[in-house]
C-alpha cells in the first residue's frame, strides 16, 4: 500500500498517459505516479491498433484531431528516429471506387491542405507506381507522411524513458476505483494523494470522470474492429497502405490495407457494435454493462443516421467473403482465398454526446480545478500524442495560451 503522496497521479498507461507524463517532465514536475489495472503495457487501445501513423487528412479543421494529428505524427518520427523504435515511412494511397467519390476525394483535399497536412492527387499512371495493384476511378489521394510503427515499441521505449528518469512510478495491477475528498484516490493498492490527477483510463475515461461528478452527458458505445492479412505469398499485392474514401459523416475510415512494420498486410478493420469494453472475443467483456450497451444501441439505431448505416451493415463482415469483397475494391487482383484468418482484434471505445444522440467526433478534454480527464481519445489519438500532450499539460497547468503552446 502507497502511503506517499504524488505530486501527480495518472490513471492509465497508455499512450495518452505515458505521452502526458513525459511532457509535464520536461515541464519540471518531480513525483510522478501513472497506475494501470492491467499487468503490463498495451493491453487495450494503444497496444492493439494498426500502428499507423496518420498524416492528418480526415478531420475537420477547428477540431483538436485536426489540431495536433500533423504535429502528433512529426514528432512520433522523431522520438523512433532517435530511440531506434521501428518506422516504416510507406505512405499511403486513399482510392475513389467510383465517379460519385471524386468529389469525396477533393474534399479530402481541401481538408488536408487547411490542416497543413500533405496529400497530392495523383492519376492511374503515378499510382501504378506507388502501388502497382491498386485501382481507382481516374484520380487518387497520396500521402507521403503516413507510416507505420509497431505501437508496443513505442509504448515500451516510453516507459522506459520515463521509470530511468526516476522521477516517474508506473505501478501495474492498481485499479483506480473512486475519489476521497479533494486530492486523495481510492484504489485497489490503498489511498494515493496527489496534487494534481490526470484522467487517461481511455475506454473506462468517461467512468473515472462521471465519479469526479463530470461529463454525464457522455454514453459509452464500443465498437470492436477485428482484421484479416494478406497469405505470405500474396502479401506482395500491397507496399504499403492502401485506404478508400471514407463516409466523412461517421468516424470510421472503411476496410482498408496496411503493411504492418512486421511485413504482415492487414486487411480491415470492422466497426461492429461491441457488447463490452474488453468485448475482444465472442463472449469476453460481457457483465452488466451489456444491457445498457445493447439499449444504447437500439435508441441510435432510431435515432441516429450515421449509426444506424454502420450498424446494419458492418456485422456481416464478420462473415469472410464480405471483407473480401471491400478489399478487392481497391485491389482487384485479391482472391477470396488469399484471405487469412488473423488474431488482431481492438475495441474502438467510441463516445456518445447523449442529449443530442450523436457519435463524438473530436477528442474531448474537461479540466476540474486541479483534475485533467481525457474522453474519446480514439484514432488518431496514437498520432497526436506527443504533440496532444502538450496541449493537455499547458490545459492542466493553468496556461492561458494552451492552445498556441500545443
Amino acid at each position: 500500500m502507497r502511503q506517499r503522496g504524488c505530486q501527480v497521479l495518472i490513471v492509465g498507461a497508455g499512450i495518452t498517459g505515458l505521452t502526458i507524463a513525459r511532457e509535464l517532465l520536461q515541464r519540471g514536475a518531480e513525483d510522478i505516479l501513472i497506475v494501470d489495472k492491467e499487468a503490463s503495457l498495451g493491453s487495450h487501445a494503444s497496444g492493439r491498433n494498426s500502428g499507423v501513423l496518420h498524416a492528418g487528412i480526415y478531420y475537420t479543421p477547428d477540431t483538436l484531431k485536426a489540431r495536433f494529428c500533423v504535429e502528433g505524427n512529426r514528432l512520433m518520427k522523431e522520438f523512433c528516429r532517435e530511440r531506434g523504435v521501428s518506422l516504416k515511412e510507406s505512405g499511403k494511397v486513399i482510392l475513389a471506387k467510383s465517379p460519385s467519390e471524386l468529389d469525396r476525394l477533393y474534399e479530402l483535399k481541401r481538408q488536408a491542405e487547411l490542416c497543413g497536412a500533405r496529400a497530392f492527387l495523383i492519376d492511374c499512371k503515378e499510382l501504378s507506381e506507388i502501388e502497382p495493384y491498386a485501382t481507382t476511378c481516374d484520380k487518387a489521394l497520396f500521402s507521403p507522411d503516413t507510416a507505420v510503427v509497431r505501437p508496443e515499441e513505442v509504448l515500451k521505449a516510453l516507459e522506459e524513458e520515463l521509470t530511468q528518469s526516476g522521477k516517474v512510478t508506473i505501478s501495474y495491477k492498481t485499479a483506480f476505483e473512486g475519489v476521497q475528498g479533494e486530492r486523495q484516490a481510492r484504489t485497489s493498492k490503498g489511498m494515493i494523494p496527489f496534487e494534481s490527477f490526470v484522467n487517461a483510463a481511455g475506454a473506462y475515461g468517461d467512468q473515472i470522470a462521471h465519479r469526479f461528478g463530470l461529463a454525464k452527458d457522455y454514453k459509452l458505445l464500443p465498437f470492436k474492429g477485428t482484421y484479416k492479412k494478406l497469405a505470405d505469398n500474396r502479401a506482395f499485392l500491397v507496399r504499403g497502405n492502401i485506404y478508400p474514401v471514407p463516409d466523412l459523416r461517421n468516424p470510421f475510415l472503411g476496410v482498408h490495407l496496411t503493411r504492418s512494420a512486421d511485413d504482415e498486410v492487414h486487411v480491415g478493420p470492422t466497426a461492429i457494435p461491441a457488447l463490452g469494453r474488453e468485448n475482444y472475443g465472442a463472449f469476453d467483456g460481457w457483465g452488466g454493462e451489456t444491457f445498457l450497451i445493447l439499449f444504447r444501441d437500439a435508441v441510435l439505431l432510431l435515432k441516429d443516421q450515421a449509426f444506424r448505416r454502420v450498424a446494419l451493415t458492418e456485422p456481416r463482415k464478420y462473415v469472410k467473403r464480405f471483407i473480401f469483397e471491400e478489399a478487392r475494391r481497391l485491389v482487384p487482383q485479391m482472391r477470396v482465398h488469399d484471405l487469412v484468418d488473423s488474431d488482431k482484434v481492438g475495441i474502438r471505445p467510441q463516445l456518445v454526446h447523449w442529449p443530442t444522440k450523436k457519435l463524438v467526433m473530436d477528442f474531448v478534454v474537461l479540466r476540474d480545478g486541479d483534475a485533467l480527464h481525457i474522453l474519446n481519445a480514439i484514432s488518431p489519438a496514437f498520432t497526436s500524442s506527443m504533440a496532444f500532450a502538450k496541449y493537455a499539460v499547458a490545459t492542466l497547468l493553468g496556461d492561458q495560451d494552451a492552445g498556441k503552446n500545443a
